[in-house]
């Protein structure tokens, strides 16, 4: 892309610079790459497409900048996001509804997750142009585990569990032709799947499948939220000791890319729910241990 926005200033096209830039700074999102990395090559995007008023491609530069800024645990937004909803014009709306799902998602705050899901699915459905982006993979992926996550916690849990099933058959396939990039997020779809269908043996396996493609694929991100969501697993069929393992695994992961508003917030989590489980000796100090190793590294 670096190449692509080379070649398209030499030729005067600032419209292919600015796909070039904007494909370049998605991919540096999706694949892991260190956040503040990424933060730093998004100012430089936006800043380039502000000065030539490109806002095709300008304002899903800003909601992924979004994304990254609360990840990094930044109270700021970039001003077409704080702008709200009702100022987004029709074909950003996409975009849009997929940050404020997927920040919603990765903190864990089902209601408005499931909001912006609907929206975002519906919004989707009548804009099948969205199918050509090379985010639609990973629309796909946070769809499936969005689904399946509300599937587990909600009323309508057909209807979520086909779509959290569609996802999962798209991965799939797309994993036989590029293993590298799809095969830790089909697994990570099979597990919850798998936890859904109350599974437990094969959701360990898978989750357990997924934690290690990720790590074998460099991709620390995916590394991090497969191990969280393993914990969550394992904290829900009561093997604790496991949960604690996953939790501590996935906090050095988020760490490692730089997600230390999602540290924070996981810190948070833990330190509340350890410590009001029980008040036995044993679990006291294993909340003590715990809470200590992510504060330490949090701070």
């Amino acid at each position: 892309y670096d190449k692509g926005c080379a070649a398209a200033m030499a030729s005067g096209d600032i419209f292919q610079a600015s796909f070039n830039m904007f494909l370049g700074h998605t991919s540096h999102f999706f694949a892991g790459m260190k956040l503040q990395t990424t933060r730093e090559k998004g100012e430089e995007v936006i800043k380039f497409m502000n000065a030539r008023n490109v806002l095709i491609f300008n304002i899903p530069v800003q909601h992924m900048q979004n994304m990254v800024l609360h990840l990094i645990g930044l109270d700021e937004e970039p001003k077409d996001v704080s702008a709200g909803e009702e100022n987004i014009s029709e074909n950003m709306k996409t975009s849009y509804y997929f940050q404020k799902l997927y920040i919603s998602f990765i903190f864990r705050m089902f209601d408005d997750t499931k909001a912006y899901a609907e929206k975002f699915l519906a919004w989707n459905v009548s804009n099948t142009w969205v199918n050509l982006w090379v985010s639609y993979s990973f629309y796909t992926f946070y769809i499936g585990l969005v689904s399946f996550w509300v599937a587990r916690n909600s009323r309508d849990e057909e209807q979520w569990y086909e779509r959290g099933n569609k996802s999962k058959l798209a991965l799939r396939k797309w994993a036989e032709t590029s293993q590298w990039t799809f095969e830790n997020k089909w697994y990570l779809l099979e597990a919850e799947e798998s936890h859904c269908n109350n599974d437990f043996e094969s959701a360990n396996s898978f989750y357990e499948k997924a934690i290690s493609s990720a790590k074998d694929h460099k991709f620390v991100h995916e590394e991090a939220l497969a191990c969280e969501l393993a914990a969550y697993f394992y904290l829900e069929v009561g093997d604790t000791e496991k949960a604690i393992e996953y939790f501590l695994l996935a906090h050095e992961k988020y760490h490692e890319w730089g997600a230390f508003g999602k540290c924070n917030s996981l810190f948070n989590f833990v330190q509340g729910r350890f410590t009001s489980l029980s008040a036995s000796g044993e679990q006291s100090l294993v909340s003590t241990q715990t809470t200590k190793t992510l504060s330490e590294r949090t701070t």
